[in-house]
């Protein structure tokens, strides 16, 4: 067994996140919901935490990873006037993002993601560690569910690894 797959559970992901996405794909397989993911500052990693699980095909229906501005725009259909009034890391922004992600599947609920993972790119009102989330569901007149969290004082990569687990627990029926 290669030693970069961590051997305790057979995955190429940390076991929290692993054991996670475990829970999000048998929950939603029981309940009958088809997923969609809009990631940014998380660049796929939910998808691939939901991957790493057999049977994740009867779950996941896509994920779009929309880094850019553009991709915002172009794939999930983001208006420009949100991103040039709230920015790409805001709730606003996540909102669109969910909706775009449940308009353009088959999904039943979507979960959108943006951040400033760092080390560079953070501002006075969203520094480092600034991540926004939304969750949107078919067949709801509510407005998607959104959520901003403030990871202080941690690098990219324990950035990324805490908004993958959100994700995640927004994912949960």
């Amino acid at each position: 067994m290669s030693e970069d797959i961590q051997p305790e559970h057979g995955s190429l992901l940390p076991a929290d996140i692993d054991a996670l996405a475990r829970r999000v794909v048998e929950e939603n397989a029981a309940a009958g919901r088809k997923i969609a993911l809009a990631e940014s500052c998380t660049g796929g990693l939910v998808a691939a935490a939901l991957t790493e699980i057999p049977g994740s095909s009867a779950v996941l229906d896509r994920g779009f990873v929309t880094y850019s501005n553009e991709a915002k725009m172009e794939s999930l259909g983001v208006a420009q006037d949100i991103i040039e009034t709230f920015g790409a890391v805001s709730i606003a922004c996540v909102w669109a993002m969910a909706n775009g992600a449940l308009q353009r599947s088959s999904a039943d609920v979507a979960v959108a993601i943006s951040g400033v993972a760092g080390p560079d790119g953070g501002t006075t009102l969203k520094p480092v560690g600034t991540v926004v989330f939304a969750k949107a569901c078919n067949g709801s007149d509510a407005e998607p569910e959104g959520e901003l969290k403030h990871f202080a004082d941690m690098n990219r990569a324990e950035v990324r690894h805490q908004a993958t687990l959100c994700a995640l627990e927004l994912l949960l029926p």
